[in-house]
């Protein structure tokens, strides 16, 4: 039998990038009059790409060992539209909208890993 990780496929890691992007662009925002706060987003390409690459393992003790993976896969600076005078990057605008977008993006991704379960269990039942 498959385990729980084949059925969902990357649905619940995607869940879990989106939901770490959220908590970027909320800390954002919360720091929007901080002098010399760095605005940060998370590029969700590159998390799946380094998603991709997890797969890489060593099988032997001889092998070189893989680079320790990013802390946080996919992190960057962004870089503001206007320069403010206090060294804030942050745009309120801009990370408002961001958030909304990524607030629907993970409302999409949690409706499709769902399904997914909702799909499991029916098999399971006989449905």
């Amino acid at each position: 039998m498959k385990s729980i990780d084949d059925v969902v496929g990357i649905s619940a890691k995607a869940l879990a990038s989106r939901s770490r992007r959220m908590e970027v662009l909320s800390q954002n925002i919360a720091n929007a009059d901080t002098p010399q706060y760095k605005a940060r987003d998370i590029k969700f390409s590159k998390v799946l790409a380094e998603l991709a690459d997890s797969s890489l393992k060593t099988t032997s003790s001889s092998h070189i060992a893989l680079a320790d993976a990013n802390e946080n896969p996919g992190m960057m600076y962004r870089i503001p539209f206007n320069n403010s005078f206090d060294g804030n990057t942050v745009e309120l605008n801009i990370e408002q909208a961001q958030y909304g977008q990524a607030a629907g993006e993970y409302q999409a991704t949690l409706s499709i890993l769902e399904n997914r379960i909702n799909g499991l269990k029916r098999a399971l039942r006989g449905d």
